[in-house]
Parts: C-alpha cells; structure tokens; sequence
C-alpha cells in the first residue's frame, strides 16, 4: 500500500482490495483471474492497479510460451522465474551463480549490461506427481 501512496495516489477501497488479493496468490497471476476474484471491483481499476504496481517494481510480467500474460509479486529484489508449462504456476528464485556469469560476460558485450531476465519452463513437482490429462 505504501508503494501506492509514495506514488501519490490514493489508497481507494477497491486497490486495497487488489492488493490484498494479490498479496495472497503466491504462485503467481492473470489480470482477468483477479478480475473474476473481484467481482464488486472495476475491470479497469484491476488493470490500473497491476499496472502502477508493475511500473513500481512490486510486481513482475511475465509473457508465457502461449503468449498470455502473468504477473507475480516480486518477494525478492532480484530474482528469477520458474513457470510451470502445465499449471501456469509461478516460482521465484535467486542463483549467485547466475550473476557471476553475467558479470563475466560483461567484458564481453559491446555495451553495459543494464539488466536481466531468466525463466526456466518446467513441470512442477505437483504435475510431475500427476500423470498427464
């Protein structure tokens, strides 16, 4: 909520209502799903309220491999995703290893590396327990 105030907006019912939905999805979501899990709330206000969260770096967009859009809180400052291909579901996870190597190719890039973004696609320990539908 802070983050929403410190960008001088108000805090309305309805974006602490956003908020606090989305505060409870640990695996991360789509902006229609908390759309339907709102129902006394505004398309529009939802959208609204993932965007200025997004532009404040408390969430983080992720595009799928079937091109739809998902969002996950960001728990840590800098970290990396892991999507599940069959459930959609979100993980988060940090590797020093991964930044060492970015900082060793960093000679190597005719440029400054400003940022970077890894995803694995992988099954989930709870679809690799289910056979496949």
């Amino acid at each position: 909520m802070a983050v929403i105030e410190d960008m001088g907006l108000r805090i309305t019912q309805a974006r602490r209502q956003v908020v606090e939905l989305l505060d409870r999805k640990p695996d991360g979501f789509g902006a229609e799903e908390i759309n339907a899990e709102l129902p006394g709330v505004g398309r529009a206000t939802v959208y609204r309220t993932i965007r200025l969260l997004l532009d404040a770096g408390v969430v983080c967009k992720l595009a799928l491999r079937d091109g739809t859009t998902k969002y996950s809180l960001a728990r840590y400052e800098h970290h990396h995703h892991t999507v599940c291909v069959r459930c959609g579901t979100v993980g988060e996870f940090r590797d020093s290893t991964i930044e060492r190597l970015v900082r060793a190719i960093g000679g190597e890039v005719n440029g400054e590396i400003l940022g970077h973004r890894i995803e694995f696609d992988i099954l989930c320990r709870d679809c690799l327990t289910v056979s496949p539908e």
